[in-house]
């Protein structure tokens, strides 16, 4: 992205921050039950971690990432006082990625006992009650409920890409690109495979809504992760009730008198009240008993929107990429883009407001398997090495690398991509017998492919002439300065800011979102995260450096050319 020609970012003033959403939209308050209404986690810049937590003037944010599940306890203005975590990985069942049921609740119990002892052993003392909760989780997917809340087939992650028939007819349909991982995509190719659990079907939600409704009894959505089941009309900030009819017109002739709308959760916007934790909800949590019900909760979202949360993007012209097991940018729209793409996604904010994404099946995974390689090399040497010292020093050796890799190919595929129009996917490292071969050139042609994919998506936006002013990266990649910021700033080519909270990424913004509870009936989202968060936020701003945009250049040519060899690769069954 180059100035003036492509979306345009110029880097943060010191101490400065976007303006505010500009959203005059009535937003409900948590309720009219006082005991539903959180205590303010930003009323106090001078209570301390264990008073905070002792009165419950914190708010907690969970994230069920793709491989791992986060929790994150915020105190006043956003201070980090306790982390969880708990490692999980999808699996290929009978073709299809997914999670079992009983590893969500396994990995929710362990992550928050996580964060009780961290707690614990941070402050003294372990919460028994939050001033408000947040469940986020990785976006789209196909969750199906019948009418007792169970599950009919078992959840079809974000990585399944075996909806193209269904996702290219809607797309024709609506007028908008619908992708193969949005929830009606896969409700669609269902319909059209005469799946037999289609009947049956009482609820189509997300993982993140599936979870809050378990936790609350309240079946309901967050905007932004609703934007990834049916398109929403920015108008009304819901479904959108036109395509919503298109829809059910479509699949009359298949399904006589169905209803779309009727199997859709509620959709709320960022600040408004979407049920308490019950006791059951807080036995799944935490079979201890040390968390108490009744905490207030905000909406779910997905992982996109605790990722604009999290960077401070959710006001028009500000934008945010979130690097982990995928990879995506989104970027708040100003005004429609002018046509369809099938490499841009058309979400909202938590707060509703248009977003275009640019969202990439395959992320860092690729490079966190060569560390463990090397990692256990060391080992086997042995000099055993903390992995996390291991993925560090990797990205920093890139740093020696050639610009354009030294003439190595890498694909970080494995996952099929959609935007490149790859199905399944083959991890590969390709290299000519003129190609340099070393370790710096290996990690760096590595980190380049990661951003490959990406870097096409955001050509798109470039050539709609959107303008950015701000553009923020968040994710465990980024937790080794200046590495994997300096490539994505000559990948995207235009100048990239990370916070020193960049690392904490999606629970920390979901955490934010249920804080904003409290603050939602004085100030919008925008308002609150710029004066209560981020105003003396630290950012640090990478700009592209001419010889990196080069190199970058002339990989993504051989990368793009190079296609034909995944495709090859990954049409062989091995």
């Amino acid at each position: 992205m180059t100035a003036g020609a492509h979306p345009s970012v110029a880097p943060p003033r010191p101490g400065a921050h976007p303006d505010t959403d500009g959203s005059d939209m009535a937003v409900d308050t948590p309720g009219s039950d006082p005991s539903a209404t959180p205590p303010s986690v930003t009323s106090s810049s001078t209570a301390t971690p264990s008073w905070a937590i002792d009165r419950g003037d914190t708010a907690l944010g969970i994230e069920l990432g793709s491989t791992r599940i986060k929790a994150c306890l915020v105190g006043p203005r956003g201070t980090v006082l306790a982390t969880g975590s708990h490692d999980w990985e999808n699996a290929l069942v009978d073709g299809t990625w997914t999670y079992a049921v009983d590893a969500v609740w396994a990995g929710l119990r362990a992550c928050v006992a996580s964060l009780l002892d961290d707690a614990e052993r941070r402050h003294g003392l372990r919460p028994t009650t939050v001033g408000a909760l947040g469940v986020s989780a990785m976006m789209h997917g196909y969750v199906a409920l019948d009418g007792d809340g169970e599950l009919l087939v078992p959840f079809r992650t974000w990585r399944n890409t075996s909806t193209g028939r269904a996702a290219s007819e809607l797309t024709e349909l609506f007028g908008q690109n619908i992708p193969l991982r949005w929830s009606i995509a896969h409700l669609y190719q269902a319909i059209l495979d005469d799946e037999p659990h289609v009947p049956q079907v009482r609820t189509l939600t997300t993982l993140a809504g599936y979870v809050h409704r378990r936790l609350t009894g309240r079946d309901v959505l967050g905007v932004g992760d609703a934007s990834g089941v049916v398109p929403i009309d920015p108008a009304t900030r819901d479904y959108d009730a036109r395509l919503l009819a298109r829809f059910d017109e479509h699949v009359a002739a298949r399904r006589p008198g169905f209803r779309l709308r009727d199997l859709l959760p509620e959709v709320l916007v960022a600040g408004t009240g979407a049920g308490t934790l019950t006791a059951e909800g807080a036995a799944l949590l935490d079979p201890s008993g040390t968390l108490q019900a009744g905490v207030p909760l905000c909406p779910p979202e997905g992982d996109a929107g605790t990722g604009m949360v999290a960077t401070d993007a959710v006001a028009p012209r500000t934008g945010n990429v979130s690097v982990g097991t995928s990879i995506f940018a989104m970027v708040v729209l100003e005004r429609p883009l002018e046509r369809v793409h099938h490499e841009l996604d058309l979400v909202t904010t938590p707060a509703g407001d248009p977003v275009a994404m640019v969202h990439c099946n395959n992320g860092a995974s690729e490079l966190g398997a060569w560390a463990e390689v090397f990692g256990r090399f060391a080992a086997a040497l042995g000099h055993p090495t903390d992995p996390d010292a291991v993925f560090g020093t990797l990205l920093r050796e890139a740093l020696d690398g050639e610009a354009d890799g030294g003439g190595l190919l890498a694909y970080n595929y494995l996952a099929g991509e959609p935007i490149t129009g790859l199905d399944q996917g083959r991890p590969l490292v390709v290299r000519t017998p003129g190609s340099r071969l070393t370790l710096a050139n290996l990690v760096r042609a590595q980190v380049l492919g990661a951003f490959a994919t990406l870097s096409l998506g955001m050509r798109v936006l470039e050539e709609e002439g959107v303008e950015v002013d701000t553009l923020f990266a968040h994710g465990g990649l980024f937790r080794t300065a200046g590495v994997a910021q300096r490539l994505l700033a000559a990948a995207v080519r235009a100048p990239v800011g990370v916070s020193r909270t960049a690392s904490e990424g999606g629970p920390w913004g979901m955490a934010l979102l249920a804080s904003y509870l409290c603050a939602a009936s004085e100030q919008d989202l925008g308002t609150y995260l710029r004066t209560a968060v981020f105003a003396e936020a630290s950012v640090d701003v990478v700009e592209p450096d001419r010889g990196d945009v080069e190199g970058f250049a002339t990989f993504r040519e051989r990368f793009v050319a190079g296609l034909p060899i995944e495709r090859a690769a990954a049409a062989i069954d091995l």
